[in-house]
Order: structure tokens, then C-alpha cells, then sequence
């Protein structure tokens, strides 16, 4: 039996207002051709299927087709999908009974365990999977007055090990033949490798995004896991993995070597192969001063092929034509400038108060650091501060 793991396709993704679609799309059509030509039975997708909760009929449409297409024009036997942060389960859910029918399974919330446990089969073998959605906070604890941080903290960790063991028991009570149980989860865990812009939204205030591995059952064979974008392995394990997203979300990716995760399971041993995903949009990302962002565009362009760009400027001299000249070098090419940013002029006008700097340069923590900074709030307050304002930043953000 062979089984395809990924996740975090986000699909509908914006790259500074430019639509992603052909990427999507091209991505969509090799995975077609991947489950085929490996000869994959079931497909696992471990959440961020959309990148926003209200996904365009373009996106809907992409994803509707592909699943047509694994059911009408593959190998694959089984798809099991599980709603991650950014989407929402009812959207996700409302096609379930239908895609039922086509042995597509979706899990988008937490309900009832029962749900979450499938037992597939794939000729005469079978398998177990426990397909655990993302796990919001309101779905797992009621807040209590007075609480502190660390107390909501322990009550969502504690919250989501005993899911995960209640899951893992309902899965060994259906094992009758030694079938190999696989686990799929939507979290940070710890021991992960992180990336400062990698897409991965802070949902979790303090250190509860580190759960630790021991949440997970020792029944579980492997554990898919989604919602980090670099492609790893847990801890040094070699059964608990994120497959990562599929192509670069944003220029912090654009270096990273993506994948996704095939299994070849047999009775003694699962056998792990990382398959790498081809490169279906380049992007570069250039940082330094005037002479090196010139020589980097210089080399780009003659690639003589699309490739989009974000240059950020670091260099000490103020160069007040900047993306002029920087557009008049990649005019009549096949290179896209999509983002010029300066360093050197935030900084300068960050230290003038009667000057401001574009919202668009700084995420939404950065501008509450800012205003912390202004209005000169003590360092032993700032700290709580910013943890309260990470779970307000979290509520609005799984509520939309």
C-alpha cells in the first residue's frame, strides 16, 4: 500500500496582489500525474487547503477539479482531508456526503471521535486513520474570569493530548489485524524548524504552539502532520513529519526545497520517500546594496525566464530613484519586480515622529511593538501586553 502525504496548499494564495492560479493549477495537474506514476492508494491532505476561509470560485473550482480527477482519472483509492487554520469547516464539510460517494473523507471539526477514525481498505490490506482536524481553542476549553495566560495555556495543551488519546484508543479498538494506524494533525509541535515570514500565521499566544511529541500514541505509525511550511521531521524522529507546502508561499520560502511525503507500507515496516516538488513559479529574493541588487538582477534576467522578485534595499546611501532604476532594468523582460522595499528608509523614518512608514512594511506585531514603544510602556508590562494581544490577534483570526 502507498500512501501521499502533504499539506498546506493554500490555495488562492496572493503574492503582493498577483494571483497564483496558473501555479495552482500546474501543481494540481502533477500531483495527478505523481499519485499515477507511483501508483499511490490513498491521499492525505493535513489542512490549509485554502488560504483564507472565503476561497474565490477560481479556487473552488481548482479544487473540485482535482478531486474529480483523483476519483475519475487515478490510481488513488482513498483521499482523506482535514481542515486546517485557515479554513473553515463549514465550507469545507458542506460537499461531505457527496464526496463520500467518492471515497473522498472530510474532517473539519471536532464532533464526535468516531468521525475522526477511518478504517480503509485498499484491496485485501487495511489501514487505520485517525484524521484529526485542526483543533481550535473555543472547540477545546470554556474560559473561566480571572484566569491567567499560563493557566488558558495548560488547559488547551491538556485539552488537546487527551483528544489525541481518545482518538488513539477508538483507533486500537478498531485494530483486528495489526493494521498500521496513521495520525494526521494541524499544529506546531515541538522540536519544529521555523521561519521568520514563512506564512505560518502566530495563532497561539506564549509557548503553547509546543506541544510536545508525546501527545501522539505510540499505536500511531506515522503522524502527517500540516500548518509548518519547511518540509521536516519532528525531533529527530523518523515517523512524525511535515510535509510543508508545496511551493514557495512568499519570498522567505523562495530557497526551500519543496516536497511531499510518500509511504510504502507493508506488514513489518513503513518506508519513507521525500519526492520533490518541481519549481513551477521562481522567485528571488534580493537583499544588499545598490552594486549587488544590480548584479543579482543582471544575472536573473538573463535566465530569460518568468521570474517575479522582491528586492530590499540595505544599503546606507539614500537613492531617491530607486525603483526607477530598478524598473528601467527589468522593462521588456521576462522578470517582475513585485516589491521594492528600503530598510534604510524605515529606519530613518521610524526615528522621526512627524514621519511615517507604509503599514505594508511592518506585520501587525510590529506596529503593537511600535505603539508599546511610544507611549512608553514599562519593560515588566510589555511582556503581557503582547501576550494578550496575540490571543486577541488569534480569536479575530480563527472567528474570520
Amino acid at each position: 500500500m502507498k500512501i501521499l502525504h502533504t499539506s498546506d496548499w493554500h490555495i488562492g494564495k496572493v503574492l503582493y496582489s498577483k494571483k497564483r492560479y496558473d501555479e495552482f493549477e500546474k501543481f494540481l495537474s502533477w500531483m495527478i500525474d505523481t499519485i499515477n506514476d507511483q501508483k499511490i492508494d490513498i491521499l492525505l491532505i493535513s489542512g490549509d487547503i485554502f488560504d483564507t476561509s472565503t476561497p474565490s470560485n477560481r479556487s473552488v473550482e481548482l479544487y473540485f477539479n482535482f478531486l474529480n480527477s483523483v476519483a475519475k482519472n487515478s490510481s488513488c483509492k482513498h483521499v482523506v482531508i482535514t481542515a486546517g487554520n485557515h479554513d473553515s469547516p463549514s465550507f469545507l464539510e458542506a460537499p461531505k456526503m457527496i464526496l463520500k460517494s467518492l471515497n473522498t473523507y472530510i474532517v473539519a471539526r471536532i464532533d464526535d471521535i468516531k468521525d475522526e477514525v477511518l478504517k480503509l481498505c485498499v484491496g485485501d490490506e487495511e489501514i487505520i486513520v485517525c484524521a484529526v482536524p485542526y483543533l481550535r481553542d473555543r472547540d477545546l476549553r470554556e474560559s473561566a474570569f480571572g484566569e491567567s495566560i499560563e493557566d488558558k495555556e495548560q488547559k488547551i495543551v491538556n485539552a488537546i493530548k487527551k483528544h489525541y488519546k481518545d482518538v488513539a484508543e477508538y483507533a486500537k479498538s478498531l485494530q483486528d489485524k495489526s493494521q498500521k494506524i496513521i495520525a494526521l494533525g494541524h499544529m506546531f509541535v515541538a522540536g519544529e524548524n521555523t521561519k521568520v515570514g514563512d506564512g505560518v500565521r502566530e495563532l497561539y499566544v506564549g509557548s503553547l504552539g509546543y506541544v510536545g511529541i508525546d501527545i501522539f500514541d505510540d499505536s500511531f505509525d506515522y503522524v502527517a502532520l500540516g500548518h509548518l511550511h519547511i518540509p521536516q521531521y519532528v525531533a529527530k524522529t523518523n515517523h512524525i513529519r511535515y510535509s510543508g507546502s508545496p511551493f514557495a508561499m512568499g519570498f522567505n520560502e523562495a530557497k526551500q526545497k519543496k516536497s511531499v511525503t510518500i509511504l510504502d507500507i507493508n506488514d513489518d515496516d513503513i518506508k519513507t520517500e521525500i519526492l520533490e516538488v518541481p519549481t513551477f513559479q521562481k522567485l528571488v529574493q534580493i537583499k544588499g546594496d545598490l552594486l549587488y541588487i544590480k548584479d543579482s538582477l543582471q544575472t536573473i534576467i538573463k535566465e530569460d525566464r518568468s521570474i517575479w522578485v522582491e528586492i530590499i534595499y540595505e544599503g546606507k546611501e539614500i537613492v531617491s530613484d530607486l525603483n526607477t532604476m530598478i524598473q528601467d532594468m527589468v522593462d521588456e523582460t521576462k522578470v517582475e519586480v513585485l516589491r521594492i522595499k528600503s530598510k534604510t528608509y524605515i529606519k530613518r523614518a521610524l526615528s522621526k515622529s512627524k514621519e511615517c512608514v507604509s503599514l505594508e512594511d511592518m506585520d501587525l506585531y510590529e506596529v503593537f511593538d511600535k505603539c508599546l514603544e511610544l507611549n512608553e510602556i514599562e519593560d515588566k508590562q510589555k511582556d503581557e501586553l503582547k501576550a494578550l494581544y496575540k490571543e486577541i490577534v488569534k480569536d479575530i483570526q480563527e472567528q474570520s
